[in-house]
């Protein structure tokens, strides 16, 4: 899968992952390969990464929404630390 993960100032990461977790608006979510399409508000949360080789990276947005269509994800945050 594919997954950009964009602010209003900046792109933050862009590359190719196994799966990523989200804080939902409904609790926390996670996207494996082929998921179901979906387009979902975040809340203000972590969201853990895990790349091709399996690390684990977690980035602190303050909120924001998550698109998932055929591999591909784009998570807009309204904030990153």
């Amino acid at each position: 899968m594919k997954i950009e993960i964009i602010t209003p100032e900046k792109k933050i990461f862009e590359g190719d992952i196994k799966s990523v977790r989200v804080p939902g608006r409904n609790g926390s979510f996670q996207v494996l390969k082929d998921h179901a399409p979906i387009i979902s508000t975040l809340e203000t949360g972590p969201v853990f990464i895990v790349d091709e080789s399996g690390k684990e990276k977690e980035y602190q947005i303050g909120g924001g929404v998550i698109e998932v269509r055929m591999n591909k994800i784009i998570l807009l945050a309204e904030s990153i630390r």
